[in-house]
């Protein structure tokens, strides 16, 4: 642009200039709009539309929201709410604790987007970092449960739990269907067993040590430590239930481990958790990491994803996400689980507290809340006034007092008191008090406290305690690997996680084309609000009048969330896009049961379908019958009236992803919708394509039932690196009096009767203002330009390599919607090279691979988004181009590139095998490393070359190799 051309301003509008975000966000705005379009055939935007969205689908409505706000207006806006949010320190506990993040971690993991902005870790070469520092999680949980294999994360302890009573019933050799739960279980945690074991029809038997011992049992689960604080050993209830064949479980607090002996040493099969005490703020709820570990004779049905070591082509160690054959898009209706998103951002920051502090400090932390909590209970039992008896309840606790007050009248005085003076304690019935301590207590909480029951202050005392019973304590070591003894300053520690962010490949330095993930801009101003006070350090269970703001924001994003739907009510609490599916779900089969019919269990679902699907769709107890899909790529609407017509009487639901997951709008949706509502039927629309429906088209519309969201796609939560996610589900109104409530602290408006599908109310709270922080500025328009770019983005990258590469299905216009699927098989019967080839050759280019095999096998699925410029799809395209011309080299053998070694079997290059020694190839060192002059000027070295999988699953090692193997 010359001086000449620039803009000239004549109104306060355009100098405010509110819209600038959208902007912003958008990767390309005026004329490389235009380029896009030209290059597509098209002269404008609207008629590109109307040739790609089928008329019938279209919304031809504005949205129902305000114009964008400006990124400091949107945050004076939310900072607005926060304030209306009263942080009292908590001594509530109930498995949320506060804690001291350290500020390297914070700053250097969860504020960089070379950490959030990472994608699951399947291409291996260029996840080394989250890799190893998922591995040292699995470390960290296997050391203290004492179990020989853990997972990288479920997504939090009440459905890690869930999973475990799954667990339990694959390899319980018991014929029984009953499950034991022990009654000293988190109400949250029994609310949510209670939920997934209605639909796999088993019964839930609560009690005592004496109930377990008593009874026959696939599973039993039992608290350590329990609800109330108490400390029991379970050593002998293990070992009597093990002896009727019930595979047992422990849930226990991961701090209290460091002190406590392990759940391997008690006899338990599993032992699982919430890490959140590591270091993760409390955030109303989530995200927080659970941690799940196992005998390795269980590792084939363990649910969620385990890191392994294996070695790659050069023989150095690498590692991988191991025995990826049992994963729910695989196995699909055979999955252990339909999880598809874990905690991985907050697993990583979990793990690095334990690298951070070491065996010392994080044994200084637990002891130091248990001699706290030892003090204060010596004071209530010395100090009582004497006008009122005060007593301890439990004489074991790890950092929790129960105090009996003797009266309800003395325990609601001091429970009051306490809020009056910024204290947040927990009532356990009618006269007992719980205080919880926590690794932020300190003196002043100390005096503060016992004044409050003792009615004089008290010091700390100079002695610390340790009141536990030596045989509740454990005795062997933990973190004794050198990776958690070598990063005690901050220096070391700031160098190792920069060591390890160098090795991972993430949005901050490419674009991640992956289709159905929506990898798009996850933008500063978006993010800082979850480190606010205010947003990350308040208990799920805090008083509602404290949370004023907290629920302003969340009831905020669900009309936010309505208006672009159209559905009538939101279900905030499902924290990953599958918990949403399974949700939804659960909405509908509550709704049949509603009308008395039972027996709606048919669950009609797509070829094409996520594995997500049919896995979820097993766990609600329904059967799966596969629908087909024509040569398009879509329903084939043929064999779905007759599986209608053939399950009209049993006929529960339909899972249907829109668009397609094929990448295609199709024209007879609200047919489809129709045609199951006509057989008593619902339709569950899985929203992971939801980026190409916002302001062009409403599921609530075309006539979807349920819907959840991704908000770590569409709604831009980072993806972490494999977590954390939110799954919300949109209700028409005659299932929303279906949704997911809460035992401890209800969800408004939603029924009594309805049990959770989570640990807390509204999921992983504290990440929902990044998702209304992106709306509040996209504003109405905003958001409808968003989804007009990422429709013409995927067919600028459909167009440009079509000619090189076929593109598997297309619209009645030859228009994809905002993914495209290249097919590769033709290519490999004509060269011998695979998708996974250019996968892997791509790391080369600099750029993350497509999604492989997904949904159709040997193909590549892209998705570009709205957040891409000209610029980055051009030099993807061009990545895509130059690798078809390399297979095309293989295919006739020029300069003596044989199928055996060329630069794509080959791939990925590192710095190691293109600098050092020899070089043995019929390629250059330049072609290995840079293909394309663009590679040059930012070049990504992957850190280890192509991993052996194979190698991997048959020497199957998932804690930390021994220090020479990172040398």
């Amino acid at each position: 642009m010359t001086i000449s051309q620039q803009p000239t301003f004549d109104t306060f509008k355009g100098l405010f200039n509110e819209a600038e975000f959208v902007y912003r966000h958008l990767g390309s705005n005026g004329t490389k709009q235009a380029d896009l379009l030209s290059a597509i055939g098209y002269s404008d935007l609207d008629t590109f539309v109307d040739d790609t969205v089928p008329a019938p689908v279209r919304l031809n409505k504005e949205l129902d929201l305000p114009v964008a706000m400006s990124e400091h207006a949107a945050l004076a806006k939310l900072r607005a709410m926060a304030d209306n949010i009263t942080v009292n320190k908590s001594y509530i506990g109930q498995g949320y604790s506060p804690v001291r993040m350290p500020a390297v971690i914070q700053r250097n993991v969860l504020e960089n987007p070379g950490w959030y902005t990472a994608y699951t870790p399947y291409q291996a070469e260029i996840a080394q970092g989250r890799l190893e520092a998922l591995l040292n999680f699995q470390q960290v949980c296997i050391d203290l449960t004492g179990l020989e294999l853990a997972g990288a994360s479920l997504l939090d302890e009440a459905t890690a739990a869930a999973e475990a009573m799954a667990m339990s019933k694959r390899m319980s050799k018991s014929k029984s269907t009953q499950f034991f739960v022990d009654a000293r279980i988190y109400p949250q945690t029994l609310d949510v067993i209670r939920t997934r074991a209605k639909y796999f029809g088993w019964d839930v038997i609560v009690g005592d040590f004496e109930l377990a011992k008593s009874g026959d049992y696939f599973g039993a689960i039992f608290q350590y430590v329990g609800a109330q604080g108490d400390v029991k050993d379970l050593t002998d209830v293990i070992s009597a239930v093990k002896e009727k064949k019930t595979y047992t479980s422990v849930v226990s607090d991961i701090m209290s481990l460091v002190l406590l002996k392990s759940p391997a040493d008690m006899g338990a099969d599993i032992a699982l958790g919430s890490t959140q005490r590591f270091g993760i703020p409390m955030g109303f709820g989530g995200p927080h990491a659970a941690y799940f570990a196992f005998s390795d004779k269980a590792k084939r049905s363990a649910p969620g994803r385990i890191i392994g070591v294996s070695k790659d082509a050069q023989g150095n160690t690498a590692l991988r996400m191991a025995l990826q054959t049992r994963e729910q898009h695989i196995r699909r209706e055979k999955a252990n689980s339909n999880i598809c998103t874990s905690q991985v951002l907050l697993a990583n920051l979990a793990g690095m507290y334990a690298v951070y502090h070491g065996p010392t400090g994080i044994k200084r932390i637990a002891t130091r809340i248990h001699a706290f909590a030892t003090a204060f209970a010596d004071v209530i039992r010395n100090g009582s006034d004497s006008d009122n008896t005060l007593n301890v309840v439990h004489e074991q606790f790890f950092d929790t007092v129960v105090v009996d007050c003797g009266s309800q009248k003395m325990a609601t005085q001091i429970f009051e008191n306490a809020d009056n003076v910024g204290y947040n304690l927990w009532r356990h019935g009618d006269t007992n008090i719980g205080v919880a301590f926590s690794e932020t207590s300190d003196a002043e909480d100390f005096g503060a406290l016992t004044q409050l029951f003792v009615s004089k202050s008290h010091d700390l005392p100079q002695n610390a305690t340790i009141s536990l019973d030596g045989a509740h304590l454990r005795t062997d070591d933990i973190l004794t690997h050198p990776v958690f003894n070598s990063h005690h300053t901050e220096h070391e520690m700031l160098r190792y996680l920069k060591s390890l962010e160098d090795k991972d490949l993430a949005m901050n330095r490419s674009m991640i084309s992956l289709g159905s993930c929506t990898m798009k801009l996850n933008a500063t101003s978006e993010m800082l609000p979850i480190t606010w006070p205010e947003f990350a350090n308040v208990h799920p269970f805090a008083p509602r009048d404290q949370v004023g703001g907290y629920i302003e924001m969340i009831d905020s994003l669900q009309e936010q969330l309505k208006a672009i739907t159209g559905f009538d009510d939101i279900s905030m609490q499902p924290n990953s896009g599958a918990s949403g599916e399974y949700a939804g779900l659960l909405a509908i089969r509550r709704y049949h049961e509603s009308l008395g019919e039972m027996d709606r269990d048919i669950c009609l679902i797509p070829m094409s379908a996520h594995g997500t699907n049919p896995a979820t769709a097993i766990m609600m107890g329904m059967q799966v019958v596969v629908v087909k899909t024509d040569d398009n790529g879509n329903i084939d609407i043929d064999d779905l009236k007759a599986k209608c017509e053939e399950h009209s009487t049993n006929l529960g639901a339909l899972m249907i992803t829109y668009p397609s997951t094929h990448g295609v709008f199709e024209e007879g949706i609200r047919d489809i919708c129709s045609l199951i509502h006509k057989h008593g039927g619902q339709v569950y629309m899985d929203g992971a394509n939801m980026n190409a429906q916002v302001g062009i088209m409403q599921p609530a519309d075309v006539g979807a039932d349920v819907l959840h969201m991704n908000l770590h796609k569409t709604f831009c939560i980072p993806h972490g690196g494999g977590g954390p996610g939110m799954g919300p589900i949109g209700m028409q109104a005659h299932l929303a009096p279906f949704k997911a409530n809460h035992v401890l602290s209800p969800v408004h408006n939603a029924p009594n009767d309805c049990s959770a599908v989570s640990a807390a109310p509204y999921g992983s709270a504290s990440i929902l203002p990044i998702s209304w922080m992106y709306i509040a500025m996209m504003g109405r328009d905003g958001l409808l330009e968003a989804t007009k770019l990422a429709l013409l983005n995927a067919n600028y990258v459909a167009d440009s390599l079509k000619g090189h590469y076929p593109v598997l299905y297309t619209g009645k216009n030859g228009r994809v919607a905002h993914e495209c699927i290249i097919d590769i098989r033709p290519l490999k019967e004509e060269t011998g090279i695979t998708e996974s080839d250019i996968a892997k050759r791509l790391m080369d280019y600099g750029f993350h691979s497509p999604t492989m095999s997904f949904p159709v096998s040997g193909t590549l699925m892209i998705e570009p988004t709205e957040s891409e410029s000209k610029e980055e799809l051009d030099r993807f395209i061009d990545a895509l181009k130059s690798i078809k011309a390399e297979a095309m080299k293989v295919k006739a053998g020029d300069e003596g590139w044989t199928s055996e070694n060329n630069p794509l079997v080959n791939a990925p290059h590192t710095a190691a095998m293109v600098i050092d020694g020899e070089w043995s190839y019929p390629y250059s060192r330049e072609i290995a490393a840079f293909p394309l002059p663009y590679v040059r000027a930012n070049k990504f070295w992957p850190s280890v070359a192509r991993v052996d999988d194979v190698y991997g699953d048959k020497n199957l090692m998932c804690s930390c190799p021994s220090i020479e193997n990172y040398l």
